[in-house]
């Protein structure tokens, strides 16, 4: 194999277990195993097994992928997505809460990510922003719309550091940037569809508020947030790629001039 057309296909395959054909022309990501369960019982078919890296499943037109943790995942998915070029690609994952204002089961609405993860850079220059697919988002914001569901809207810093909870010099950064939120895929999710001309969104659940000690994301609270809200985030990503069929929200996305 020789072009990336070649690997990525072939790659995209082996890492779900689904044929190309197979998926459908809007997909859905998500960093949690459960999200797939919760996503095949409320699409009525069976769930899917643990045979391949990649859980995946599809139904009626949509499909969801379960990429992994970290921006490099993030990186790979989308370039592999390439291979079938998606009507839309959007991201239900979890962040913590930057903002005092966030509190847990909240639902932020990124508008920009900040590239503080490096993978990004292997894709286009530091001054490129992280930006979704605003038609996408917009779906997004209908459909918690429809939902009477509020939300916050701003920028999620994205960090390839997973441990960080104990510094205090890099929370005073964080603070700083005045991120509604932190995470470890949305601004490469964003950046990478750009280089692959998808068109890339993301719903990001407030999962813990790790500025503080006691807010800091424990086995017993990431159960009780799961428990409690994944299942309507689950139901609100399908409810904005239904809102994308059929065209009865384009989506559109700056094309990049070289």
């Amino acid at each position: 194999m020789k072009t990336k057309q070649e690997i990525v296909g072939n790659w995209l395959v082996r890492y779900t277990g689904h044929k190309l054909e197979e998926f459908g022309e809007l997909i859905l990501l998500t960093n949690f195993n459960n999200y797939v369960d919760l996503f095949c019982q409320q699409m009525g078919i069976p769930a899917v097994g643990y045979d391949y890296n990649m859980r995946c499943a599809t139904a009626n037109g949509v499909t969801i992928i379960n990429f992994g943790m970290g921006s490099p995942n993030a990186a790979l998915i989308m370039d592999l997505l390439s291979a079938i070029s998606p009507k839309a690609v959007l991201f239900l994952g979890k962040c913590g809460g930057i903002s005092e204002k966030t509190h847990l089961g909240d639902y932020i609405l990124p508008l920009a990510g900040i590239r503080g993860e490096g993978t990004s850079n292997d894709y286009f220059p530091p001054e490129v922003p992280a930006l979704p697919a605003f038609m996408l988002q917009r779906a997004v914001s209908t459909a918690l719309r429809d939902r009477s569901h509020d939300y916050w809207t701003g920028t999620i810093y994205t960090t390839n550091r997973r441990v960080w909870e104990h510094d205090d010099q890099f929370k005073e950064q964080l603070r700083l940037t005045r991120a509604m939120g932190i995470d470890m895929e949305t601004a490469t999710l964003f950046v990478c569809g750009f280089a692959n001309h998808i068109p890339t969104g993301a719903l990001l659940l407030v999962s813990d508020n790790p500025m503080t000690p006691e807010g800091v994301k424990s086995e017993a609270s990431d159960k009780k947030v799961t428990s409690s809200f994944a299942a309507t985030h689950v139901a609100i990503g399908i409810e904005a790629m239904e809102l994308l069929k059929g065209d009865r929200r384009t989506v559109r996305h700056l094309k990049y001039d070289w």
